[in-house]
């Protein structure tokens, strides 16, 4: 049962490192509009999203953004994330 459980805290681990890699990308697309992946960073954007994309979509169904004035913040990336790390933590 170890084995098992440490290799879901790796799958999970990798998962958390994909959302924080996807928090970057995000953050890259906002400063500089006119930026486009290309090559390697072209085919690690595109995993991270492929992996990122359906849980955070799910969760946005659910969890409407926080409007204050004219700005929106997204929580379900937050909340993705955070559940993520208590899985962690129970499944250790």
């Amino acid at each position: 049962m170890p084995v098992l459980g440490n290799i879901l805290w790796v799958i999970l681990w990798c998962f958390s490192a994909l959302l924080w890699a996807r928090f970057i990308l995000e953050w890259v697309q906002q400063i500089a509009p006119q930026w486009r992946p290309r090559g390697v960073v072209l085919l690690i954007a595109e995993a991270t999203y492929t992996v990122t994309d359906p849980p955070l979509r799910s969760l946005r169904r659910f969890i409407k953004p926080l409007r204050i004035g004219a700005v929106a913040i997204d929580l379900s990336w937050t909340l993705l994330l955070f559940g993520t790390y208590i899985a962690m933590s129970w499944v250790v």
